[in-house]
């Protein structure tokens, strides 16, 4: 892998996080600098659109790693999008990060692809969900999480002992129009969880997180302790699942441990650095930043034929890499159909589409589910 030239999207390089990849990269032999999230600019018009950072035209990149603050979500997958229709390489991309920065949409497409969760609910109606605690709370009467969907490092969590206190909080949570989920307390993992790192879809180190005192939530950020620790081979398989059906290379799985294995919390797609390398002496950096050589030098297409069919017509799988020549161009400008070929599906992450229109733009780390026969086939792969 020759020298790359590496855009660090963050805020700033004085959080340990950007410190610590800025020196990786380096260490590496890399070229990388820090783009403030808050001065950039799209134009977006007809002709692909253009990025402008501080002024200027956003010099050219091999690859963008993306560092989005929970303030910065709207701004920041804005940026990622842009670029990757631009066929710039990021290592998260805007659909994933989106999905798992939405508490709700992220654990409702985790336990669609049977991903253990703690059950949940949510609704606008302080009554409609009043109804509810009962059978989050179970015949026991344990307690209930409440969680405000824009919380983060804890702000927002709140745990109610009975139901009375559950109600006056939602009650109080609707006057502020606040959007809020409920969510059954785990017991048995009072005041801990788990972190699993995963990188490239292998968890490459986890940590357990404790909280101090009487505190019931175990972020770093409210002073929780941490030590590494050696993953269950099922709580492996749960982490790299998870950040899988998202569609993260790089991301933090949560886990709660429940009386019947781990249950994902959250999935976080800018995972803090301090303090898994703090509990593990990983260097967790390095991986993020290998992984980004490794995904810019696989292939840049790959083919596998899913199905012969009859008079030589075939149903294969075309993944784009950051050098296909698809990427970036929507299935009309493609030119797809001179070549005889459809586009059945195409595969983003977790997102599967059917039949998608002419207008649908294609980018990196997209599978293209393609009919047509086989010689139009190994023609696109000779002309991508």
């Amino acid at each position: 892998m020759g020298r790359l030239r590496i855009g660090l999207l963050s805020r700033g390089s004085t959080s340990y996080s950007s410190k610590r990849l800025i020196e990786a990269s380096r260490a590496r032999g890399h070229s990388v600098e820090v783009l403030d999230t808050a001065r950039f600019a799209l134009i977006v018009d007809g002709g692909g659109g253009e990025v402008r950072y501080k002024g200027r035209a956003l010099a050219p990149f091999d690859a963008i790693i993306p560092r989005i603050g929970t303030s910065m979500t709207l701004v920041g997958t804005a940026i990622v999008r842009h670029l990757e229709q631009r066929g710039v390489f990021v290592q998260n991309g805007s659909h994933a990060i989106t999905v798992a920065r939405d508490k709700l949409r992220a654990l409702q497409v985790l336990a669609r692809n049977g991903v253990p969760i703690p059950t949940t609910a949510f609704g606008k109606s302080g009554e409609d969900l009043g109804n509810v605690l009962d059978t989050l709370r179970g015949p026991s009467g344990t307690p209930v999480i409440l969680k405000l969907l824009e919380g983060t490092q804890g702000v927002g969590v709140m745990l109610a002992d009975t139901r009375n206190v559950a109600q006056a909080i939602l009650e109080t949570l609707e006057s502020m129009k606040a959007d809020v989920l409920l969510q059954r307390f785990v017991e048995e993992s009072r005041g801990r969880d788990i972190r699993a790192f995963v990188v490239g879809g292998r968890v490459i180190g986890a940590m357990r997180r404790t909280a101090r005192g009487e505190e019931f939530r175990s972020n770093v950020h409210r002073g929780a302790s941490v030590e590494s620790v050696r993953l269950d081979p099922t709580y492996e398989e749960v982490a790299k699942k998870a950040a899988r059906v998202l569609g993260l290379s790089v991301a933090g799985v949560d886990m709660l441990e429940g009386k019947d294995g781990p249950l994902v919390m959250e999935v976080n797609a800018s995972p803090g650095l301090e303090g898994i390398e703090a509990a593990t002496g990983i260097d967790v950096a390095m991986a993020v930043v290998r992984n980004v050589e490794e995904r810019l030098s696989e292939p840049t297409e790959s083919l596998r034929e899913v199905a012969s069919l009859e008079k030589g017509h075939v149903v294969g799988e075309l993944s784009l890499g950051p050098r296909n020549r698809l990427v970036g161009v929507t299935i009309a400008e493609s030119k797809l159909d001179a070549l005889d070929v459809r586009v059945l599906m195409v595969r983003r992450g977790s997102l599967a589409m059917p039949s998608p229109s002419a207008s649908t733009r294609l980018f990196v780390g997209d599978t293209l589910v393609l009919f047509g026969k086989r010689e139009s086939l190994d023609s696109l792969i000779a002309r991508s």
